[in-house]
């Protein structure tokens, strides 16, 4: 039988010191990875955060963070703390964003995951319109991979998540859903541009683009793209959306993306879009995700009817 230690505490113990100013100082810190920046927010002296977290340290007798270079990073046994702690949060958040609406104060913040495609393109008019509405609410937008952002959503690490979703997750409501249909992106002057529907063999006869492993799309064409590997053909991979498109309007390269993001140079004429003909490709899907189950907060809430409208305005132009 081990024996406990003696600074062990009991279940109850435990749960007392998790309702103690540590656990907020220890929450703080790992979003802002600094204690010098927390301690700024917190308007109380650095000294006094290192010594909550030592405590907490002290008393789970499990280090909570590394310090790497001038920022510091959660342990695995700060990660699950974390995990717990903005469950722990959440209610008393939305609780304090209610009464702040009673108050008429309408203050808050709403933490955004995001792909790039939709961050570079459609939140930031989303986010403009919503500040403009709500200038006392903040706005914490994180860019992040498709499988990253869905993470961040189920982990309460954020509010509202912008995504692809490549396959069903049981920890998230869709709330919008859009199915992309997956083409080529090319200069209207390309070779390949007078064909409205070219096949992956067409395309790969040609100069090409395409992501990188981790985004959405590269997992749909994959396998058309291991078929012609044996051709022993070049092509570029960037983990980029963005550089997906400048790379197609440079006008050697074509790349495969989606038409989202870039329908006003798509109505301008400065590129154009061609779904690919072969069969058995199956659509990319877009989804702006809540955590199953969660309660939104008044900022989260605000912010997710104001999106939900954006995007019914834009039916029909996928």
């Amino acid at each position: 039988m081990v024996q406990e230690s003696k600074n062990t505490l009991s279940p109850a113990s435990l749960a007392r010191l998790f309702h103690t100013p540590s656990l907020i100082y220890f929450t703080m810190v790992a979003e802002t990875l600094s204690m010098r920046e927390t301690a700024r927010r917190l308007n109380v002296a650095s000294s006094a955060v290192a010594r909550q977290i030592g405590h907490l340290e002290q008393t789970l007798e499990m280090p909570l963070f590394v310090r790497e270079s001038r920022r510091l990073r959660l342990t695995p046994a700060g990660e699950i703390l974390y995990r717990h702690s903005r469950q722990l949060a959440a209610p008393l958040e939305a609780a304090v964003s209610q009464l702040s609406l009673l108050a008429g104060l309408k203050t808050g913040t709403v933490r955004i995951a995001t792909v790039e495609s939709v961050g570079l393109t459609i939140l930031p008019g989303i986010v403009a319109d919503f500040s403009a509405q709500y200038p006392s609410l903040h706005v914490d937008i994180r860019m992040a991979s498709a499988q990253e952002a869905i993470a961040m959503v189920v982990d309460s690490e954020v509010d509202i998540g912008f995504t692809f979703l490549a396959a069903q997750h049981r920890g998230i409501e869709i709330a919008i859903r859009r199915d992309l249909p997956i083409g080529a992106v090319m200069r209207a002057d390309h070779p390949l541009a007078g064909e409205m529907r070219p096949s992956f063999a067409t395309c790969f006869s040609h100069a090409f683009a395409v992501p990188r492993h981790g985004l959405s799309i590269r997992e749909v064409i994959e396998p058309f793209l291991t078929q012609d590997a044996s051709r022993g053909r070049s092509f570029v991979e960037v983990n980029s959306i963005r550089m997906l498109f400048e790379l197609a309007k440079t006008g050697r390269y074509l790349s495969f993306m989606t038409p989202l993001g870039i329908e006003r140079e798509l109505a301008s004429g400065e590129v154009v879009f061609r779904p690919i003909a072969d069969k058995g490709l199956p659509l990319n899907r877009f989804g702006m995700v809540i955590r199953k189950g969660g309660d939104l907060r008044y900022a989260p809430a605000a912010f997710f009817n104001l999106a939900s409208s954006h995007f019914a305005a834009r039916d029909g132009l996928y």
